[in-house]
């Protein structure tokens, strides 16, 4: 029976029976992401004490500028779940391909991949606001025993047996599912442990708040610039607030918590959006779908689309379910 300040380690020891794949083996890789994430955090808040921001002075595949603490994160997340020997294989938004682990090893029994974005929303590291990582979990479909393939990465979203998110804010808590509802658990930096503060969480059906780089709403679809004024217009619970942060972490756990709706469509600068399938939109339609929410491409649901390329970009709507459903209304009147 979970309860409020019940840590982690002890949530996960007392619900592995829930997961339908009882292993110890899952629960030392959320474990792996808990330590890499303390190790992280300490560095995160170290930020503008020593040399760790800026850019690093690289590109990731992307094409994106990497920063200093990008690439720490990145190094971390990998380290630890390597060193551990607890999955089979990584693939990380900083890097160009998929990573093998123990691929020569005959024994080598571990049966889970990681997607991982290590540090979401890196652009804001200088300014102090909050950045994340974000992870997703899968079963391995290639035989156990032999090097991991790119099959093993390029599944539907509806094939994850856990994802979740750590927030680097005011406090730091990681949320994460395996498919029987999303938990939140806060860092007590003093001694180091998560505690459950945030049990059984859910997004209101409604909300008033919407989230979008409204910069961008000249390139926007006539679906989003809709979607746009209706959220605007003065009716009912209307107008809704505009809240933004830039940080995909950051907007879809405020929005959790208070209702409301995330948006990243494609545009005339970005014709499949920007946000990548496998490492974002993914994992948090995963979290959304398990609070009580709904995850859009603005016409098929995230979770259905089938991968075609490691670093695939995809339009994302994600939030509350009453939300989400009239966004994707306007898209279908705007065909």
């Amino acid at each position: 029976m979970s309860r409020r300040n019940q840590t982690l380690g002890e949530f996960i020891i007392e619900n592995q029976s829930s997961f339908k794949y009882t292993s110890g083996e899952l629960s030392r890789l959320i474990n792996s992401i808990r330590l890499a994430a303390k190790v992280v955090n300490h560095e995160v808040n170290k930020a503008g004490l020593v040399d760790i921001l800026g850019a690093a002075g690289d590109t990731n595949v992307q094409g994106e500028d990497q920063q200093k603490l990008d690439v720490y994160a990145n190094e971390k997340f990998i380290q630890t779940m390597t060193n551990r020997n607890i999955v089979c294989g990584i693939a990380s938004e900083e890097e160009d391909d998929f990573i093998s682990i123990n691929s020569q090893d005959e024994n080598h029994q571990n049966k889970y991949v990681v997607l991982i974005d290590p540090l979401d929303g890196s652009s804001n590291i200088d300014v102090n606001v909050s950045v994340g990582t974000i992870f997703s979990v899968y079963r391995r479909v290639t035989p156990v025993g032999t090097p991991v393939k790119i099959e093993d990465f390029l599944q539907k979203g509806i094939n994850q047996v856990a994802a979740g998110y750590i927030i680097y804010g005011t406090s730091t808590m990681l949320v994460y599912t395996t498919g029987d509802g999303v938990n939140g658990f806060t860092l007590n930096p003093a001694i180091g442990s998560y505690y459950l503060s945030h049990p059984n969480m859910k997004f209101p059906e409604n909300g008033q708040i919407y989230s979008v780089n409204e910069g961008n709403y000249i390139h926007f679809p006539k679906g989003i610039k809709d979607y746009i004024k209706y959220c605007q217009m003065e009716e009912g619970d209307r107008p809704y607030t505009s809240r933004y942060i830039g940080s995909l972490v950051s907007d879809f756990h405020r929005n959790m918590i208070k209702g409301g709706i995330y948006m990243y469509p494609k545009s005339s600068k970005a014709s499949n959006g920007k946000l990548r399938l496998l490492y974002e939109c993914n994992p948090m339609a995963f979290l959304a779908e398990q609070a009580n929410g709904k995850a859009s491409d603005g016409f098929n649901r995230i979770m259905e689309i089938e991968p075609t390329e490691l670093h695939q970009r995809v339009p994302f709507i994600c939030g509350s379910k009453n939300m989400v459903e009239k966004a994707e209304e306007f898209m279908r009147n705007a065909e």
